[in-house]
């Protein structure tokens, strides 16, 4: 083995949060080394540094969504007056991918300058703790060194997770980490799922052309708004996205030609259908399970997920955990961010200060976007009283929409969640076009406390969807919430 080297900090990981978390321990002063090893899906995808989001994650999907969008808008371009706009034109996979991919490798290659400029050693290994300070490192031709740490973080993500009652199923399928690094269309598409992932994988993939369908074991977008979620359904299925309610796959078979024969139960009546692809997306597992952290005392629950305090500290006084691989932590790049780079001003700067998981926004590119902040009107009711808060709620229909006559005025949705007693805005809301930019401005807001009144005294943007949420009076279970006029 190599002679050991001595890092302050050791970051396993190199995503959003572990990225984070290093560089800027690095800049105070830390001697800092960063591990990361892209293990290959089942079906041998890989990719480079940068983590989730910006290989199989956020930064290809919104890519896509984007160019399913641009799809959309032909029937808008022609009403709009556009000549020689082919409503009827094909999409090219392809071209579309080795774009995306070109991106994320620039993207790959910017990582490790960032990390050489910050003076992070770099290890493209596999990690694995020893004990508490001693790292041990393979790479892909299974050469070994150790190197130790007085401090260790684990931000290692994690990965989709897969059915257990189909045989050979990791063989049979696909996940979001094989589907933005396709060379080939996936073509008619069967997608296993509720979640946001398998929402904005189906919707773009519809939006480029291919058939797909949705197989929703129960309800969608499990810890969203459910008045939300289901508008979100509803606009899918108008669309021509099919969904499949109530199921399960019961069996997945490959046929002669290599396509995929799914089988399931519905209404007591079983059902097959041919598809060229299966997505899974039925949730991710935090990826720690050859880390050796339990050997090392890190407690963890029984999916895998590390129990941390407030502060990041695991039950290792020396190792912390961020990101996805911790329980009970939102699952979104920039809280990873955030979290690592106030991890890092902790064990460096002097600094008290402790990631505030209140009121953060996100966005779910669904073919309509939803933005939202803060509570659902479930869980407002829930926690508070349904007597406690008042929901104010707005239909509309974005100006741009009145070109071609086939978009429903009844999609879009406004809601404010707020409390009688202080009239604090707790809940937000939104489900139209450009959500993530809509909900990005009202964030700061929400954060500091706005109130319903300070919404009103507001003067919108006229005319945009956004000024919708400061004009919204219409009271849930009193006023209609269909906007008449501009």
């Amino acid at each position: 083995m190599d002679v050991e080297q001595e890092y302050d900090l050791f970051v396993i990981g190199g995503g959003s949060g572990g990225l984070a978390c290093a560089k800027q321990a690095a800049k105070l002063g830390a001697k800092v080394a960063l591990a990361d090893f892209v293990k290959p899906s089942p079906l041998g995808t890989k990719w480079g540094l940068g983590g989730t989001c910006v290989n199989v994650g956020c930064i290809p999907k919104k890519l896509m969504h984007f160019a399913a969008t641009l799809g959309e808008l032909r029937h808008d371009q022609v009403e709009a007056g556009w000549i020689d706009t082919q409503v009827d034109s094909k999409h090219n996979w392809e071209k579309m991918v080795e774009n995306v991919n070109n991106h994320i490798r620039k993207l790959n290659f910017g990582y490790k300058n960032q990390l050489l400029k910050e003076d992070v050693k770099y290890y493209n290994k596999l990690a694995e703790l020893i004990d508490a300070n001693t790292i041990k490192l393979t790479d892909n031709k299974g050469q070994i060194e150790t190197v130790r740490a007085k401090t260790i973080l684990v931000a290692v993500g994690g990965r989709p997770s897969y059915p257990d009652n189909i045989p050979n199923i990791q063989n049979l399928v696909i996940t979001s980490d094989d589907l933005f690094w396709l060379q080939e269309n996936p073509g008619k598409t069967l997608v296993i799922g509720a979640s946001y992932v398998a929402l904005e994988c189906g919707g773009f993939l519809h939006g480029i052309g291919n058939e797909v369908a949705i197989m929703v074991r129960s309800i969608l977008l499990r810890g969203f708004d459910q008045e939300m979620a289901e508008k979100i359904g509803l606009y899918m299925e108008e669309k021509g996205i099919r969904f499949i309610k109530g199921s399960v796959p019961d069996m997945i078979e490959a046929t002669e030609d290599n396509k995929r024969k799914v089988t399931w139960i519905i209404n007591g009546q079983k059902q097959e259908e041919i598809f060229d692809t299966v997505l899974v997306a039925t949730g991710r597992v935090s990826d720690t399970q050859k880390l050796n952290l339990d050997k090392v005392g890190v407690k963890m629950n029984k999916s895998g997920k590390i129990l941390c305090s407030a502060d990041d500290k695991t039950s290792v006084a020396n190792i912390y955990a961020i990101g996805d691989c911790v329980e009970g932590r939102p699952e979104l790049t920039p809280t990873a961010i955030k979290c690592g780079q106030l991890l890092a001003n902790r064990l460096y700067n002097n600094s008290t200060e402790l990631m505030s998981y209140e009121f953060v926004a996100t966005t779910v590119f669904t073919p309509l976007e939803y933005g939202c902040i803060g509570y659902s009107e479930e869980d407002a009711i829930k926690k508070f009283g349904e007597d406690k808060v008042t929901v104010y709620h707005s239909i509309f229909k974005p100006l741009e929409w009145n070109y071609f006559e086939m978009h429903s005025g009844e999609s879009c949705f406004a809601k404010l969640i707020v409390l009688n007693d202080n009239r604090r805005v707790i809940g937000f809301h939104y489900l139209g076009p450009h959500a993530g930019e809509v909900t990005q401005g009202y964030a700061v807001a929400i954060k500091m406390g706005v109130t319903k009144e300070q919404f009103d005294s507001t003067v919108g943007i006229h005319p945009t969807c956004s000024e919708e949420l400061v004009q919204v009076t219409a009271v849930k279970g009193i006023d209609d919430a269909q906007k008449e006029g501009c």
